[in-house]
C-alpha cells in the first residue's frame, strides 16, 4: 500500500493550515502524538478521545487529524484518562494531529468557511475576534429568508436540532462562529447582523441578542466542527493518494 513520511505530511499540514500564525492558541496544534514513521490511513475526527483512538487501531489508521486534541495550555502530568489515551495511541503507533483556531478560521478548509459554503451564504468579511485573532467570517443570503426556513436547511445539511430565539427578523446577514462561539454576538451591531448562528447555547448572548434584536441559532458544537477535518481529508487524498476515514463520535451538544 502507498504510503507517505510522516515528516512530509506533518510539514505540508503545519504550512498549508498556517499553524505559526495562531500563537496565542491554547491547544498545541500540530503533531501532538507521534506513531508510525510512514502514514498509510488517514483518520479525521472532531474530538481526541478513546472511543476515535481505539476505532483508529481496529481501522489500521496511523495518522490522526483532529479538531480537539489531547494537550492543551501544556501538558501537565500523563496519569488516568491521559495515561490510558496516550498509551492507546503510542500502542497502536498512531499519530495524532490537532488543528484547532487554524481550523476554525481557514479561508477554504475552515469549519465556518465550509459552513458559509454549505448553507449558500455568500462570504462579506471577517467576523467574530477571538485571542487577538479574527477566527470566522460573516456571509448573506441571495434572498430575505423567514427564520423557520433557514433553521430548517441548517438542521437537514448538518444533521442536527437547532436550538432558537427568534427576534422577529428575516434572515439575511449571518454571523457564524462554530463551536462555542458565543463571544462574537458583541461584533453582530458593527456588521449589521440580523441572524447569528454558533455551536452551544450561552445564556450570556440572550440579553445581547434581545437588545439588538439579532436572531441565535445554536446548531451545537460538534455538528458545527465536523465539516473542516473533512475539508483536510479530501486535500490529503487528493494529494498523497492515502485512504482517508472520517470517525463520527456524535456528543448531540
Amino acid at each position: 500500500m502507498k504510503g507517505v513520511l510522516l515528516d512530509k505530511l506533518v510539514s505540508f499540514l503545519d504550512a498549508e493550515l498556517f499553524l505559526a500564525d495562531f500563537t496565542e492558541d491554547e491547544s498545541a496544534n500540530g503533531l501532538q502524538v507521534e506513531g508510525s514513521t510512514t502514514v498509510r490511513k488517514i483518520g479525521l475526527s472532531v474530538d481526541a478521545c478513546e472511543y476515535v483512538f481505539q476505532k483508529a487501531a481496529k481501522n489500521k489508521i496511523d495518522f490522526l487529524l483532529v479538531h480537539h486534541g489531547l494537550i492543551w495550555g501544556g501538558l501537565k502530568s500523563v496519569r488516568g484518562v491521559m495515561r490510558k489515551r496516550i498509551k492507546g495511541l503510542l500502542d497502536s503507533e498512531t499519530s495524532l494531529y490537532a488543528c484547532h483556531l487554524p481550523l476554525d478560521w481557514h479561508p477554504e478548509y475552515g469549519n465556518n468557511a465550509q459552513l458559509l459554503q454549505l448553507l449558500s451564504l455568500n462570504k462579506m468579511g471577517e467576523f467574530g475576534k477571538y485571542h487577538g485573532k479574527t477566527i470566522s467570517y460573516w456571509g448573506r443570503t441571495s434572498r430575505g429568508l423567514s427564520l423557520d426556513e433557514f433553521v430548517a436547511t441548517i438542521d437537514k445539511k448538518l444533521g442536527t436540532r437547532s436550538t432558537v430565539v427568534g427576534f422577529g427578523r428575516k434572515v439575511r446577514n449571518v454571523g457564524v462562529v462554530s463551536g462555542g462561539g458565543w463571544f462574537a454576538i458583541n461584533e453582530a451591531e458593527k456588521y449589521g447582523i440580523d441572524t447569528f448562528l454558533t455551536g452551544e447555547p450561552s445564556h450570556s448572548a440572550y440579553t445581547l441578542a434581545e437588545e439588538m434584536k439579532v436572531n441565535l441559532i445554536f446548531a451545537g458544537h460538534y455538528a458545527t466542527e465536523t465539516l473542516g477535518v473533512k475539508a483536510v481529508g479530501a486535500t490529503l487524498k487528493k494529494r498523497f493518494g492515502l485512504e482517508v476515514e472520517f470517525i463520527d463520535h456524535p456528543t448531540g451538544l
